[in-house]
């Protein structure tokens, strides 16, 4: 299943991150914004302002004439949109309005473009595009991240498994290309879940966008600053792009984000500030996942070769608590096996995997080389024991059938995307897989695994779809506990015509 393509092919074209969201969390009919005469004169300003600021600040202006089509994009865009009156509504629909600092720039900046009508209904005079419109719950949203020439965006994609229907829902324009993407449902102005997704870009700053919110022109907040010489305003976070993005599940108000600054911040989202900043890394921190059952867990993997796994309770600023594995290469990606509260994959820009256990520091189970290049796409299904799915900038999707004592390759397909950059499988149907890649005529599509009699053989029986992980009475033994920790948290190309291949 492929998404539509353009007539025109662009020059630069490709999808460098994407994610499934679960079914149920998005609105049946997401807002829509409108805007006034003075906010769209404000975002107009604003725009105009940051590029001025850039180019202020040293980052590279020389190229003008970009810069002024950027701005004119937003421009037009932010005119299509805006209403020809309106009024913004007397409450902060966040909660935010008593979050602004006396001085300096607000790590947490509200957008503050929507004013939604609650009362507007979805009027189509084609009766299937109206359809289109409405978010069922049998749907799940795909975030797929866009680079198109000089323009990156957010692409928010409605699939349906059983209807076999994929389309682009709506979209919102990023500053930079969005090199990843984490979902999470802490609002910071509300007691109710929200559907907000976090992105990492080229930027910094990381960007909170309301995704029951359509056609935003500005993210909800803000977690960082770049700061500002000429208006004498601090940096807050990162000091370079955002590579990698994790939410954690069980204190919600944590988001971790690894940079290419070389550093991990653990963001405190219920006042957007930085509570630690890790920085015991000697190159930038590539990937990182926060564990599924213990919330004190997280695995990071950097370009020096290692991977840690800290304990948050006992890191700060100054110090910090972790095991450690040297890998060799780059760590590309890594990700916890569900089924195995103790296990981990690492995979590296050379190509291989590394399979380890978090009770044995420093040694690998194992480790093999299963591509020819880098792997870019890491995916342990939580449902299906044992099914890792890789996919590599060699342009070939993978699927092994792994444990504690090997990886056994059991399908191979050549999608004909280029060099495949994102991967990711669907939360309710593991055997449904996202990929984006670089071809310029086709970068982006959703493939059924399970169609394949080897994959339905081998993986189909062991497929729980009420599987939930459960941490065990075990401990990880990252430092030895202490009555002070028992309190603690963290807030105080060989298949050239696309054919499939089995192995068993």
């Amino acid at each position: 299943m492929d998404s539509d393509q353009e007539d025109e092919v662009p020059n630069v074209n490709f999808v460098p991150s994407l994610l499934f969201i679960k079914r149920g969390v998005a609105k049946a009919n997401p807002d829509k914004v409108t805007l006034t005469p003075a906010e769209l004169a404000r975002i107009i300003n604003e725009t105009r302002d940051d590029l001025e600021e850039n180019g202020a600040n040293g980052i590279d202006s020389s190229d003008d004439e970009e810069n002024e089509d950027s701005a004119a994009r937003l421009a037009s865009r932010a005119q299509d949109q805006a209403g020809a009156s309106g009024s913004r509504p007397e409450g902060d629909e966040f909660g935010f309005e008593n979050y602004e600092q006396e001085s300096g720039e607000p790590v947490v900046r509200l957008g503050s473009v929507a004013v939604v009508d609650p009362e507007e209904n979805i009027q189509d005079e084609d009766d299937s595009e109206a359809e289109d419109e409405i978010i069922k719950p049998t749907d799940n949203l795909i975030l797929v991240g866009h680079v198109q020439n000089d323009s990156a965006s957010m692409e928010v994609y409605v699939f349906n498994d059983d209807e076999g229907s994929l389309y682009v829902h709506h979209d919102f324009l990023l500053p930079s290309p969005p090199l990843c993407i984490e979902w999470l449902s802490f609002d910071p102005g509300s007691d109710k879940p929200g559907n907000i997704c976090a992105i990492g870009c080229m930027d910094p700053v990381i960007t909170l966008w309301d995704l029951d919110i359509q056609d935003s022109l500005e993210p909800v907040c803000k977690l960082g600053s770049k700061g500002s010489r000429k208006k004498n305003k601090p940096k807050v976070g990162h000091s370079d792009a955002v590579l990698d993005l994790s939410w954690n599940k069980h204190l919600d108000h944590i988001l971790a984000s690894g940079s290419v600054d070389q550093s991990v911040i653990l963001w405190d989202m219920e006042d957007g500030t930085p509570h630690t900043i890790i920085k015991e890394f000697g190159e930038k921190v590539q990937t990182l996942a926060f564990h599924p059952t213990r919330a004190e867990g997280l695995l990071v993997g950097s370009c020096d070769g290692m991977v840690k796994v800290f304990d948050c309770r006992t890191t700060t600023n100054d110090s910090a608590s972790f095991l450690s594995w040297t890998l060799g290469g780059e760590v590309e990606r890594v990700c916890w096996n569900h089924h195995s509260e103790f296990h981990f994959v690492a995979s590296t820009n050379e190509g291989r995997i590394h399979y380890c256990d978090v009770r044995r520091p420093g040694e690998t189970l194992w480790s093999k080389e299963v591509h020819e290049k880098e792997i870019t796409g890491l995916v342990l299904s939580s449902k299906v024991r044992g099914m890792l799915s890789t996919a590599s900038a060699d342009g070939t999707l993978k699927l092994w059938d792994i444990d504690e004592e090997d990886a056994r390759l059991v399908y191979k397909k050549n999608p004909k995307m280029g060099v495949l950059q994102c991967l990711d499988e669907c939360p309710e149907n593991p055997f449904m897989l996202a990929m984006g890649g670089d071809l310029k005529t086709k970068n982006f599509s959703v493939v059924n695994v399970l169609d394949n009699d080897v994959v339905s053989n081998v993986f189909k029986a062991r497929f729980d779809p009420s599987y939930q992980p459960v941490a065990s009475e075990e401990r990880m033994n990252i430092e030895p506990p202490t009555e002070a920790m028992e309190d603690a948290s963290i807030s105080d190309d060989d298949d050239q015509d696309g054919d499939d291949e089995n192995e068993v």
